[in-house]
């Protein structure tokens, strides 16, 4: 499942190295002294908002991954060499203007002839596979599982416990927020023609003299209130609120609805050999199918070509896998996913998802595994529950069993930073692990493209800060293309800042610990550095 929650609910639930040029010496980012390096007291400007994972921590003093600085000192014009990037996703908008100039196209198939001329076993595939057919709504796999009336699984009375938790905490989030909605409403017809319009802010409200007027004290109270949450305006509270309405009815509606059938591609899941199932539209659905197009913003967004966004790689092949619906994923697809990009030639995979149950784990493993004797970079978000996964033994994907040893070293869990060098660095949304997450890297919002041709906006969740790794490593691949896969993990995990200063995890403020011990590197991906050390094995 993608992970993305509207701002007020999040507020309601609480040394010296050769360069890859011409010979010239470069110095790395100095990790001696990093942990002394200022504090950025003031707010980000507008432009520090929109690209600050690309920013510097010792010339910006904010937390990126030294993108700009390794274009302009190391990479310069050098486009390196073509890599597919395989984005196992939601759909994605292939025709968004700073998309449509990077996506992979299948040339061994003929576009709408109905015939599968590669036999690949995917029928007119020319820009990858669409694993959900028309399908966009979906159950979480534990509603799925209780649908399915196995008690004999022995997930089965966790699944019954956890779906009692959910379906009275959503029913209760929905009364709050229809609320809320109203009462925002009510106030905003009061607020607008006391002030005579309809974009007010904070400040605007801060300013109303309701004398004895007790209807407009009540409305400027509740204005108050909600603006006070850290919306700019009226309309951006009530758009969030909307959003919110609309996300818990969809868990209800849906996620948590025991009847509802989402599926409609016909196949059986529980049989990996049945195959073929789906299309080849790999464009969104419906309107709100946002996540993969944002997704892919973050690795491949044209760079410099005067539109919204810039990605992180400057020469990739955005290969588009359909396979997260606004639910959990299903384990076969994810698989055939993962297997679909090895054999079409993606050098590295993203998977911006993952859930707690998993009926099928083992298929996902295997191919995890099969991605690695390929030579192929898999990088996985780490989820956003605030949690230690080293103490849960329930996140999928994952390259382990409890904890054990992994069955693949090109494998790469990543969790999330915020914009605010410091104790608050850590979204505070982020999973954390020195075992089963192995690196952070900017998550927290994040500018990137949305569908509708020309649009961006900002979001947040370890589903951004995969695709920032996965830039990386596509970024490596491209200036270095003799590394294999393992060495390009092993010199994002080494090559990051060392940070060992304390920071808040879960997003509470009593439970601080020190950085280098939420993940197995200790550290935050910096390409700079990356592409330094990757030009020491070349």
């Amino acid at each position: 499942m993608n992970f993305i929650k509207p701002i007020l609910f999040t507020a309601l639930t609480a040394t010296l190295l050769t360069s890859c040029g011409g010979g010239a010496k470069i110095i790395s980012t100095p990790i001696e002294n990093i942990d002394t390096a200022p504090l950025k007291v003031s707010d980000l400007n507008e432009t520090q908002k929109q690209t600050w994972g690309h920013l510097d921590l010792i010339s910006d003093t904010i937390p990126g991954m030294s993108v700009e600085k390794a274009y302009t000192e190391i990479i310069k014009d050098n486009k390196g060499t073509k890599v597919i990037v395989a984005v196992i996703d939601s759909g994605i908008d292939i025709e968004h203007e700073d998309l449509d100039g990077v996506i992979w196209t299948n040339e061994k198939e003929i576009p709408g002839n109905g015939i599968d001329d590669d036999k690949n076993g995917y029928v007119d595939d020319i820009h990858g596979w669409n694993f959900l057919g028309d399908a966009y709504e979906e159950q979480l796999e534990f509603v799925r599982l209780l649908a399915s009336g196995d008690t004999s699984n022995p997930d089965y009375a966790r699944a019954e416990k956890e779906y009692e938790e959910e379906f009275g905490k959503y029913t209760n989030y929905k009364t709050q927020y229809d609320q809320l909605l109203q009462q925002l409403k009510g106030a905003d017809d009061i607020i607008s023609a006391k002030l005579n319009k309809t974009d007010y802010n904070l400040a605007d409200v801060e300013g109303i003299v309701t004398g004895d007027d007790e209807a407009l004290t009540t409305a400027t109270a509740i204005a108050k209130y909600i603006l006070g949450l850290g919306f700019d305006d009226v309309n951006a509270a009530k758009e969030d609120l909307q959003n919110g309405v609309k996300s818990i009815s969809d868990r209800l509606n849906y996620n948590l609805n025991k009847d509802f059938k989402g599926r409609t591609t016909g196949d059986d899941i529980n049989d990996l050999t049945d195959t073929g199932y789906g299309n080849a539209n790999v464009l969104p659905t419906v309107d709100s199918e946002s996540h993969g197009t944002h997704v892919t913003g973050i690795i491949a967004a044209e760079r410099n070509n005067g539109l919204g966004a810039n990605g992180v790689a400057n020469n990739v092949e955005i290969m588009s896998l359909r396979v997260v619906s606004n639910g959990d994923e299903y384990d076969k697809d994810v698989a055939l996913g993962i297997r679909y990009a090895v054999d079409n030639g993606a050098k590295v995979i993203n998977g911006s998802f993952g859930k707690y149950y998993s009926p099928h784990s083992d298929w996902v493993r295997d191919a995890i595994a099969y991605a690695a004797k390929n030579d192929v970079v898999l990088v996985m978000a780490a989820g956003n529950e605030g949690i230690d996964l080293d103490k849960n033994d329930h996140h999928y994907p994952t390259d382990n069993i409890n904890n054990g040893p992994e069955i693949s070293d090109t494998f790469i869990s990543v969790g999330a930073l915020a914009p605010k060098y410091g104790p608050e660095m850590v979204a505070g949304f982020s999973n954390y692990g020195k075992i089963n997450v192995d690196v952070f890297a900017p998550g927290a919002q994040i500018y990137s493209t949305v569908p509708g041709s020309d649009k961006y906006k900002t979001m947040g969740g370890t589903s951004m800060a995969s695709p920032a790794v996965a830039g990386v490593a596509a970024l490596i691949r491209s200036q270095f293309p003799k590394l294999s896969a393992a060495q390009v993990k092993q010199v994002i995990l080494d090559s990051g800042l060392p940070i060992k200063i304390k920071v808040i995890v879960g997003g509470d403020a009593n439970n601080e610990q020190p950085f280098d011990t939420l993940s197995k590197s200790g550290k935050m991906v910096n390409a700079y550095n990356a592409l330094i050390m990757a030009s020491k094995l070349k």
